[in-house]
């Protein structure tokens, strides 16, 4: 169902998405014991989420653990063309988000590298692209919350106009 142009996500959809937010690998005939509908309904509940982009089921590593030290945030000053910068840092192999911004940055970019070497040169890079002003990097010292939950909270929505 969608709303406005948005995919509207009834209590059923959101249990079934907090499931597998838990355990991606779940299988339906749980997730459709702690929802209360069928095996055959979470399955196409599921897809028809997955086909609408709504949702997706990914692995989700841990940078550390996998050879990545270094992770920052990298805020730049762009001149020109904002969404022709913001495309081309999206192809830097250790950007891994970005995000067009409002306010004294144009440009919030997630990076994770494997050490200082690495980020260094990657923000040489960055700083060539055409259309970067300026940049300035925050390392990342420790994690104390990464969450994906943010697709089950429900929108505040207007309230209706009373007669």
């Amino acid at each position: 169902m969608t709303m406005r142009g948005q995919f509207v996500l009834d209590d059923v959809s959101r249990a079934i998405i907090e499931q597998l937010q838990e355990d991606g690998r779940r299988p339906y005939a749980r997730i459709a014991a702690a929802v209360g509908l069928s095996e055959a309904a979470v399955r196409q509940r599921v897809q028809r989420l997955l086909d609408a982009g709504v949702m997706q089921i990914v692995a989700v590593t841990d940078p550390l653990q996998v050879g990545f030290s270094r992770q920052a945030m990298v805020a730049i000053r762009t001149k020109g063309d904002l969404r022709a910068v913001a495309d081309r840092v999206a192809e830097f192999p250790e950007v891994d988000y970005v995000v067009v911004t409002a306010g004294s940055v144009d440009l919030l970019v997630e990076v994770v590298c494997e050490d200082d070497d690495q980020l260094l040169e990657m923000i040489a890079r960055l700083r060539a692209v055409e259309g970067v002003e300026s940049t300035e990097t925050h390392l990342y010292l420790g994690l104390r919350k990464q969450t994906y939950a943010w697709g089950t909270r429900r929108p505040q929505l207007p309230a209706a106009a009373e007669d």
